[in-house]
């Protein structure tokens, strides 16, 4: 039932928010030891690693779904990075307790037009007419 409620849902926006809900745990699994000052070197990373098979099981399925229903490997590695950066934010200033710069939104922008150039002319697998 649940899957095929997925397939209902336009592809990008499937695509987007698998990758979405797979940065989510990137981010802690990167990131997330570092409220954990204290804990030992080889428990971030055994815990990291365990963070991270969560990820790969969204983030797999994701890239999949773009890249056969016309999205290209570049514009799925655009899209993610600006995915990457929005929970990022939002992870840094409530996990991490640190605030975003003006320079930090500057940066922001850069990157959005990154992923508005990478989709500008659609998939670049297929031949330009």
């Amino acid at each position: 039932m649940f899957s095929s409620m997925l397939d209902s849902v336009h592809p990008l926006v499937r695509t987007g928010a698998l990758l979405f809900a797979s940065n989510i745990f990137m981010t802690f699994a990167w990131y997330g030891h570092l409220k954990f000052k204290t804990a030992p070197l080889m428990l971030a990373i055994a815990a990291s690693w365990g963070i991270a098979f969560f990820e790969y099981c969204l983030q797999v399925p994701a890239n999949r779904i773009g890249f056969l229903n016309g999205v290209s490997a570049m514009q799925l590695k655009m899209l993610q990075e600006v995915i990457t950066l929005v929970v990022f934010v939002a992870f840094a200033f409530f996990w991490l307790k640190e605030t975003p710069r003006w320079n930090h939104g500057v940066a922001a922008l850069f990157l959005l037009g990154a992923v508005y150039f990478a989709f500008l002319n659609g998939d670049p697998r297929q031949a330009q007419g």
